[in-house]
């Protein structure tokens, strides 16, 4: 059970605790909806027992708000900085993703994202497991009716970068990455190995373009990142993007490519 942050719990114990009593449920019968005893639900809500994220989506469940408890907690426990960017991929109709080394965000698995959160050892479980569901909960955006156009380019070292026992994990994303591929406005491509030296192996980086035009970027570094929004900046990413573009293989032939890669797993 993921522990939901400091003042961000308290803000949403709050908000449970009053829509609960204006929907006229006693403590016991609100913990019966959400799968928790009246005895937890009174710990909760006095602040003797830690927020969880399950309580969380027990509320969710209990008072019928579709999801809004959990969307609240997945956004605006995200460090400032990084709020928009979260903003402009949400709003994005197209977004272009650079990774040299890794399965872009949008398209990894759980299990995969799981494997690369679990690579800082200073993360706590709960910490990792809730960096897992802000992830697939922002996958969320290729889901909508008009979902963005997402194209990836990775490097294909990516294909083949797997922590040790985990290659069967690797192998499901890979396969996942192919069905994602077969959507109508999702693109991958990938730069093949043969290409040596290029100009995107100095780091990732995503771009989103709102319905107006505008473009913002957003740079990880090994701190977290970087927002861009500076028209200079942005152009510079726009241009890199174009580099890193034309060094990758076309659709078809990238896939085909990936195919190579995970047919010694299936």
């Amino acid at each position: 059970m993921v522990d939901v942050p400091g003042p961000l719990a308290e803000f949403i114990v709050g908000e449970i605790r009053r829509a609960r009593a204006a929907s006229g449920q006693t403590q016991e019968a609100f913990g019966k909806l959400a799968g928790f005893s009246g005895s937890h639900v009174s710990a909760v809500e006095n602040g003797t027992r830690t927020l969880t994220m399950d309580f969380v989506r027990g509320g969710d469940r209990a008072l019928h708000t579709g999801g809004v408890y959990e969307r609240l907690v997945l956004k605006f426990g995200a460090p400032s900085w990084f709020q928009p960017w979260l903003d402009a991929e949400q709003k994005a109709d197209q977004i272009r993703t650079f990774q040299p080394n890794l399965i872009p965000g949008l398209l990894q698995t759980e299990d995969y994202a799981r494997v690369v959160f679990q690579l800082d050892t200073e993360l706590s479980e709960a910490e990792v497991e809730q960096a897992v569901a802000s992830r697939i909960d922002r996958q969320a955006v290729l889901d909508r009716d008009d979902p963005p156009y997402l194209i990836a380019v990775l490097d294909e070292a990516a294909l083949h970068r797997f922590a040790e026992g985990s290659d069967k994990m690797l192998a499901a994303q890979l396969l996942h990455l192919l069905r994602m591929a077969e959507r109508p406005r999702v693109s991958v491509h990938v730069i093949p190995a043969g290409v040596g030296l290029h100009l995107g192996l100095s780091g990732p980086f995503v771009l989103a373009r709102s319905p107006e035009g505008d473009w913002v970027g957003h740079m990880e570094d090994q701190l977290g990142g970087t927002v861009v929004h500076r028209t200079e900046q942005v152009a510079r990413l726009l241009a890199r993007w174009e580099s890193v573009r034309n060094e990758a293989l076309p659709t078809r032939q990238s896939l085909d490519l990936i195919k190579e890669v995970v047919k010694p797993w299936i």
